[in-house]
């Protein structure tokens, strides 16, 4: 009975962003690339609410040596988030050379974290501007040749990559996701109101 009860508050709280969203889909398109838009605007949201919560102190702090620090996690973000949208057609981008360098020119975190919101509008603005009929044009990246939806999929799961990477690097830094810190707060808010009415 436990194990039910947990799939089934497991699949509760996956579906919790997409209905956090659910009135925001009216204004996309339908099918895929609705869905990847929804996707990108729940993953890049965090990666900013990450970005924002990271003390200045520590947006040089790297785990290791040779690896990004978090600033560069965020410009490396930036940069694939314009580099890839050029390939399907998106004007005004990076091209990849200039995508796969942008994080080693350091920037401040202010204008890190505007570069990347930016940055998340041109890959929204771009799946929005493709159209369905447009979905299955080949395109080629780094030797590669796939659709313009599997590029827009490849788009979606790079925030989702780095994304993981950044809650480690916010953890390790001393800081809680700010959508987890408020979730604690809410349950024990609850929890404290269950007390009062016992």
């Amino acid at each position: 009975m436990k194990r039910m009860v947990r799939a089934v508050l497991c699949m509760a709280m996956l579906a919790v962003p997409m209905l956090a969203h659910a009135d925001d889909m009216s204004s996309l398109p339908s099918g895929v690339r609705g869905e990847l838009i929804m996707n990108l605007r729940d993953s890049g949201g965090k990666v900013m609410e990450l970005a924002g919560a990271i003390p200045d102190a520590k947006w040089n702090w790297r785990p290791a040596k040779g690896v990004r620090s978090v600033g560069e996690v965020y410009l490396h973000i930036t940069g694939a988030n314009r580099m890839l949208p050029p390939v399907m057609g998106a004007k005004d981008g990076l091209t990849l050379e200039q995508g796969e360098t942008l994080d080693k020119t350091p920037k401040s975190k202010a204008e890190t974290i505007q570069m990347l919101k930016d940055s998340y509008a041109y890959v929204e603005k771009s799946i929005m501007d493709t159209s369905d009929a447009d979905l299955e044009a080949p395109v080629e990246i780094f030797g590669h040749k796939m659709s313009k939806r599997a590029l827009m999929i490849l788009a979606v799961s790079h925030t989702h990559e780095h994304l993981g990477q950044s809650i480690a690097y916010a953890r390790m830094c001393g800081v809680t996701p700010p959508w987890t810190a408020r979730e604690n707060a809410e349950a024990a808010k609850k929890m404290e109101e269950g007390k009062k009415k016992m």
